[in-house]
């Protein structure tokens, strides 16, 4: 075995001398920086949160009318495209270049992947920088695929693709910056956001709740269709579920202690909050439904993001069962009351998860658990959640402000929102031509 490694070793080494304008001893040296454990874990882990794509798709598609399965995956699926040619284009550079524009937003080092290789950097320290890049690049995805869920079942595909387009650019590649690129943010606050509680969920969930104000409510034509598929819901749950492991394991970015510590209170907290939704529902609606226990899991999941490397298992489970009581409070009843319609409650899931899991992680963060050194409110040290609110803030009020601005400039170009009548026949035949079911 050790002569054919030594000698795809060697061609590697030569095919790239070949191709760069590096040294010998430039490319021995990043070779052999590269962690081949580490590199694999991060690989397998960027696959897992590529699959929360279409297992988002299939659990958003089963709980729409069954007029409109088709678009609803098309609307999520989509995104892992135009999402990953934005992000190869500028966004990541926009997000994780070194190079910052007044700590705003980085520069255009990395746009086209110019300069990024296989060579480690200072954030990827171990792994290739082209995994860190795609790996970074599904975050991206799924953050765009989770903001679909608020306007489902009315608007049309171009529009979205073009929003999406917009919005990575201008509001999720900067706010990445701010957080874990040494951005503004990050060096006045220092927020502990381990795998995109903030980044992500709040980011998206505001968007989210934005965009459905903007666009506006379903007809009451278009309510009389009962809900497509609730097995798909729990298919795709089960898929988001499990590729939740590569999203918040996978942010230590090394197989090491930290990933075996988010990935315990990954799955603790998502447990937690399902069985809290269940007793929530069991207690005032006399039932437990599906989609109650789904909501429950995933809330639970959001919650624990933020803090998935920085606190004890033993503060997993009361994580997740605060973000249920919460979302359960925020779908049930904050919802009817102010009236907006957020299709697929991603504000009450991911809005109020990621902002009690991100307030949480300032309460139960410990040193004793993190390389950070950071304590939190728990061990005496308040600022360290005055702080997460105080980027919180920051995070919703420029993702509510930049939604706006985009969706209104949009609205002026073209109509995103589907016709009373449209609405009522469905986005499936009038924009794909297709059927998700056919009942012969």
């Amino acid at each position: 075995m050790f002569f054919p490694n030594l000698l795809s070793k060697v061609f590697i080494t030569l095919l790239f001398i070949v191709t760069s304008n590096v040294s010998l001893a430039d490319v021995t040296n990043k070779m052999t920086s590269i962690n081949a454990g580490d590199t694999a874990y991060t690989i397998i882990c960027t696959a897992l949160v590529m699959l929360m794509t279409p297992g988002l798709a299939l659990f958003y598609s089963g709980m729409v009318k069954n007029k409109n399965p088709i678009a609803t995956l098309t609307h999520s699926f989509i995104k892992l495209s135009v999402v990953t040619v934005i992000w190869f284009i500028c966004a990541y550079s926009i997000a994780f270049s070194e190079e910052t524009v007044n700590g705003f937003f980085g520069s255009l080092k990395y746009s086209f992947f110019e300069n990024v290789g296989m060579e480690v950097t200072s954030a990827t320290t171990k792994i290739p920088h082209y995994v860190f890049a795609i790996y970074q690049g599904m975050f991206a995805v799924i953050t765009s695929v989770i903001i679909t869920g608020s306007f489902a079942e009315r608007v049309r595909l171009i529009p979205i693709i073009i929003f999406a387009g917009i919005w990575t650019v201008l509001v999720y590649a900067p706010i990445a910056h701010w957080i874990w690129a040494g951005g503004w943010v990050h060096k006045a606050l220092s927020p502990i956001d381990f795998a995109g509680g903030a980044v992500v969920h709040i980011n998206a969930a505001v968007a989210g709740l934005i965009a459905a104000i903007v666009i506006g409510k379903k007809t009451n034509e278009a309510l009389v269709y009962k809900t497509t598929n609730l097995p798909v819901t729990i298919l795709g749950s089960g898929l988001v579920w499990f590729g939740w492991f590569g999203f918040n394991a996978g942010s230590a970015l090394a197989a090491n202690e930290i990933a075996g510590l988010a990935l315990a209170n990954t799955h603790i907290a998502a447990a937690s909050g399902a069985i809290m939704w269940i007793i929530i529902s069991k207690t005032f609606k006399k039932k437990v439904n599906l989609i109650g226990v789904v909501n429950g899991a995933v809330t639970g999941l959001v919650a624990i993001t933020p803090g998935a490397g920085f606190v004890a298992v033993k503060y997993a489970m009361i994580i997740g069962i605060v973000a249920s009581l919460l979302s359960y409070w925020g779908v049930n009843y904050l919802k009817p009351k102010l009236g907006y319609d957020d299709s697929l409650d991603v504000f009450g899931i991911h809005g109020l998860g990621g902002i009690w899991g991100t307030i949480a992680t300032g309460i139960f963060c410990s040193k004793s658990v993190n390389s950070h050194g950071l304590n939190g409110l728990i061990h005496g040290n308040i600022d360290v959640v005055v702080n997460q609110i105080l980027a919180i803030f920051i995070i919703a009020a420029y993702s509510a402000v930049m939604t706006f601005l985009i969706l209104a400039s949009l609205k002026v170009f073209m109509q995103i929102k589907m016709s009373s009548s449209e609405e009522g026949k469905g986005l499936d035949k009038l924009e794909h031509g297709e059927e998700g079911y056919t009942i012969y």
